[in-house]
């Protein structure tokens, strides 16, 4: 069973939520100007299986220059290429700068073993021994031979085309006592100043980006049902936060401008990877029509004079013991 423990932030980590309901409040830098900063990180990243699995699940499916899960093909809409980073990036941010609430629990616990699940065989190849991988659907009938202390889930938007049904098995799976986490992106773009116009590149990109994952049941908005769903099924002691992640250095406060800078790197290389499959496969558009329109994305982006920045959602609850 999981301790009874409280979420806790590190005084040295910085708090990037803000209230849902109002407004972000970032004061922009002065020297508005387009950064054309090239990139800061390593990229040198590995990925593969750790576990034996069929050669036709190892070879991912090709589509467009892309690389796709070969199991259950075709459901989830992002590939999985090394080229894609956005997801990695992402984990990487919501860790180091939001401190999730999952984490405080883990460090929390001497013994635990920990299951990743996952369409793709992409896992690390260097694992600690209580870390397994598993080549999985969650959207199938759970059957795992025990209960969970904690479920964690990050980034799933636009992968879940029955979202009652994943929170029904996740309750039914959580040990009583236990807690259930999910962090994600919440859409559209948001923009409080009016510097991010309604015919905005950026905006009508994710604006189409919806429309498709609507059309194909799979909405990229999901997450902002998360709080209702966890209360439906019965979880109790619910908090939900909001996190700001600038779209690119345009703020002043130097936290916020570096978390920006980490952004802006994710969605420059990563904005074909989430448009490709939603754009050719629903919208019907051809490769080189999907290279053009995304020209002009990708300058706003990277545009300090456009104030714009996700909403991050992360939401928690915990099962009740007598349940």
């Amino acid at each position: 069973m999981a301790p009874n423990v409280s979420p806790s932030r590190s005084p040295s980590t910085p708090d990037f939520t803000a209230s849902p309901s109002s407004q972000v409040g970032l004061e922009a830098e002065a020297d508005n100007h387009r950064d054309d900063d090239s990139a800061i990180f390593d990229d040198g990243s590995v990925a593969s299986s750790t576990t034996s699995i069929s050669s036709s699940i190892m070879k991912h499916r090709e589509e467009n220059g892309r690389t796709y899960h070969s199991y259950k093909e075709g459901q989830y809409l992002y590939p999985n290429d090394e080229e894609y980073g956005p997801l990695t990036m992402a984990m990487s941010i919501l860790k180091q700068r939001q401190g999730p609430f999952s984490f405080s629990v883990l460090q929390s616990t001497n013994k635990i073993q920990v299951l990743g699940i996952d369409l793709s065989p992409s896992q690390p190849t260097f694992l600690p021994p209580n870390v397994n991988f598993e080549i999985d659907d969650i959207e199938e009938p759970w059957t795992y031979s025990q209960k969970f202390d904690l479920i964690h889930a990050r980034m799933v938007t636009g992968a879940l085309a029955d979202v009652p049904k994943f929170f029904d098995q996740a309750f039914e799976n959580t040990a009583p006592g236990g807690y259930i986490e999910l962090s994600d992106i919440t859409v559209p773009i948001c923009c409080d100043d009016g510097t991010m116009k309604d015919d905005s590149a950026m905006l009508r990109w994710i604006l189409l980006l919806l429309e498709a994952s609507s059309r194909v049941g799979r909405d990229l908005n999901v997450s902002a049902t998360y709080k209702a769903q966890l209360e439906r099924v019965g979880y109790t002691g619910i908090v939900e936060k909001i996190y700001v992640w600038p779209m690119n250095r345009w703020p002043k406060d130097p936290k916020f401008k570096e978390l920006g800078i980490w952004t802006c790197e994710n969605m420059i290389g990563g904005v074909a990877g989430l448009s490709m499959a939603l754009l050719t496969r629903v919208l019907g558009w051809s490769v080189e029509e999907v290279e053009a329109y995304l020209v002009n994305v990708r300058k706003e982006i990277k545009d300090t004079k456009i104030h714009s920045y996700w909403n991050i959602r992360t939401v928690y609850g915990r099962k009740p013991l007598d349940s």
